[in-house]
C-alpha cells in the first residue's frame, strides 16, 4: 500500500509506542487521526510533529473503555479522515496486581480498554474498509500474550485474546483488509521499575538489550506498507525474550 496521503488512525498516539508509530507512518506521507485519552496536551504535541513532515493530523479524545466512546471514536475518526485506510490498535493499560488482589474491575478495566476496545474499533471501521476494497489492521499484542508471567493475569489474558482476535479478524475481512498484529517484549519499561529490575529483564532477553519503541513501529510501518500478503500473523518485536 502507498502510504503517502492516506489516513491511519492510532490509538494511545500522544505518547510512548502509540507517538513513535504515528510518527513512522507520517515520515511516509500518511496523515494520521492521533487518539488519546486525558493526554491532550501530548496529543497536540504529537499532531505538531506530525504536520511538521508536512502531512495533516488531527487530535480526537475518547476513553477506550467506554463503548459509546469507542464507536464515536470510530465514526469521527472516519467522517473526519474521508476513509481510513490503516488502523493501529496500540493504546492499553498495564495493571500490576496480584492474584490475590485481583478484582472484576481490575479484570474489566484490563479486558475493556485492551480487548474489547480493538475489537469495536476493527469491526467498525474493518467494515468500512472491507466495503471500500481494502484496508490494514495492525494489533499490538505482547509476548506476554503467549507466555505470561506473574502480577499481570487480566493483562496477559487480554494480549492472548488479541493475538487470537487478529487471526479471527483476518477471516472474517479477508480477501479486501490484512489483520495482523506486532508482539512487542521488553520495549519501554515503567517508569517506575526500578534499575535492578531492569537490568534482571536484559540478562533474560537473548539479545540482552532493551528494544526501542522505533523498533516496534518500523514493524508496524512495514505491515503497512510492504506486507500486502500477510494476514493473521503475529510478528514478534521482544529481542528474543519468547525462546528465552
Amino acid at each position: 500500500m502507498e502510504l503517502r496521503g492516506r489516513w491511519a488512525l492510532v490509538t494511545g498516539a500522544a505518547k510512548r509506542v502509540g507517538r513513535s508509530i504515528a510518527l513512522a507512518l507520517a515520515e511516509r506521507g500518511a496523515n494520521v487521526v492521533v487518539h488519546y485519552h486525558t493526554s491532550s496536551a501530548p496529543a497536540e504535541a504529537t499532531v505538531g510533529a506530525i504536520e511538521a513532515l508536512g502531512v495533516r493530523a488531527l487530535a480526537i479524545g475518547a476513553d477506550l473503555s467506554r463503548s459509546a466512546d469507542v464507536e464515536r471514536l470510530a465514526g469521527e475518526a472516519e467522517s473526519r479522515s474521508g476513509g481510513l485506510a490503516v488502523l493501529v490498535n496500540s493504546a492499553s493499560n498495564y495493571l500490576r496486581v496480584s492474584f490475590d488482589g485481583l478484582t472484576e474491575a481490575v479484570w474489566d478495566a484490563s479486558l475493556d480498554t485492551n480487548l474489547k476496545a480493538p475489537f469495536l474499533l476493527a469491526w467498525h471501521i474493518g467494515r468500512a474498509m472491507r466495503a471500500r476494497g481494502g484496508g490494514h489492521i495492525i494489533n499490538i499484542a505482547d509476548w506476554a500474550g503467549e507466555r505470561p508471567y506473574r502480577d499481570y493475569l487480566p493483562y496477559c489474558v487480554s494480549k492472548a485474546g488479541i493475538i487470537c482476535l487478529t487471526r479471527a479478524l483476518a477471516k472474517e475481512l479477508a480477501p479486501e483488509v490484512t489483520v495482523n498484529a506486532v508482539a512487542p517484549g521488553p520495549v519501554m519499561p515503567p517508569d517506575d521499575m526500578g534499575e535492578s529490575e531492569r537490568q534482571a529483564i536484559v540478562r533474560a532477553t537473548p539479545l540482552r538489550r532493551l528494544g526501542s519503541p522505533e523498533d516496534v513501529a518500523r514493524c508496524v510501518r512495514f505491515l503497512a506498507e510492504e506486507a500486502d500478503f500477510t494476514t493473521g500473523s503475529t510478528y514478534h518485536v521482544d529481542g528474543g525474550r519468547l525462546i528465552a
